[in-house]
């Protein structure tokens, strides 16, 4: 059984993403571990002890997954290992909310950019002005070249692609049960953490993949390095910060800040320093950034599976 693609089966997964992103037609992944995740927490809470039942069901979750892709490898071939590359890659996607965002703000429509920015994040977004709807983008972006692009292929190098599954499997547990609120500070404790872990590298290779990207391009990635030194680790997660931090310095703008959840307000430490001011019109380096990374890190993989 062959848990790793060849080049031939990479390269067409990313080919498919860059070209049709996620397709509401196409069944995907993380709508099949959503509904087992919800499944297997109406049955956990029967459990009185919280973190056990979460635990258990994040073991349950991630056994599952790796088990029954690795399965599906056996007898798919060709498709199946291309359509699991293709589904656990995020880079067209990514630039199709990010650019919707943008195009309604050009537009002069906030009420527009509001509402699609609340399909990238998980805070309040009703009352957002321009500049905090920017900031949301550019910093949704950031932290989801670690998510979408880096974090996976990490794990397709590590475990192959039942891996690189698993991952998104970590990723989705998290964004349904990493919550600190009653429902899920000790439930949902066990996926965070899991999650923590698994994005500790990928971070830090994002970002240091964002300050090559920016000397490329001519952006400032001396105070990318800065910024990375000085702010990624003053972020409430050991990981947001690092990607976040090298694109703020690469394009000189300040993010963090206030933000709400649930109406609830939760000021986040600044990261860099507000050389320019947050505008729509810099997004056109934002995505220059997340390309070069893509790009980047689809040749290392490519170059290991080639040689390996």
């Amino acid at each position: 059984m062959m848990l790793y693609p060849t080049t031939a089966e990479f390269a067409a997964g990313a080919a498919l993403d860059l070209v049709i992103g996620d397709p509401a037609w196409l069944p995907h992944p993380v709508q099949a571990i959503g509904f087992l995740v919800h499944r297997l927490e109406e049955l956990l809470r029967r459990i009185p002890f919280e973190r056990v039942a979460g635990s258990i069901l994040t073991v349950v979750v991630v056994t599952a997954t790796f088990g029954s892709v690795a399965m599906t490898l056996r007898w798919g071939g060709f498709p199946v290992a291309v359509y699991w590359i293709f589904s656990c890659l995020a880079v067209r996607s990514l630039d199709q909310h990010a650019v919707r965002v943008i195009q309604a703000l050009r537009a002069g429509d906030s009420g527009q950019a509001r509402t699609l920015v609340g399909q990238m994040v998980g805070r309040d977004t009703g009352d957002m002005s321009e500049p905090d709807i920017i900031r949301a983008v550019f910093e949704t972006v950031a932290e989801n070249m670690s998510d979408g692009i880096v974090a996976p292929l990490f794990f397709l190098v590590l475990f192959g692609i039942p891996g690189m599954v698993t991952y998104k499997a970590i990723n989705t547990m998290d964004s349904m049960m990493g919550y600190k609120n009653d429902r899920y500070i000790r439930f949902g404790w066990a996926s965070a953490r899991l999650d923590d872990v698994a994005n500790y590298v990928p971070a830090r290779l994002t970002a240091a993949f964002i300050v090559v990207a920016a000397a490329i391009l001519r952006l400032r990635w001396r105070s990318a390095v800065a910024t990375i030194v000085r702010d990624a680790r003053s972020q409430p997660s050991p990981n947001a910060g690092y990607p976040e931090a090298a694109l703020a310095g690469a394009l000189g703008v300040r993010l963090g800040g206030l933000n709400y959840y649930f109406g609830r307000p939760v000021q986040k430490p600044f990261l860099g320093d507000p050389v320019d001011e947050l505008r729509w019109n810099r997004f056109p380096d934002v995505r220059w950034l997340m390309y070069l990374v893509s790009a980047m890190s689809y040749a290392l993989v490519g170059i290991w599976l080639h040689v390996r």
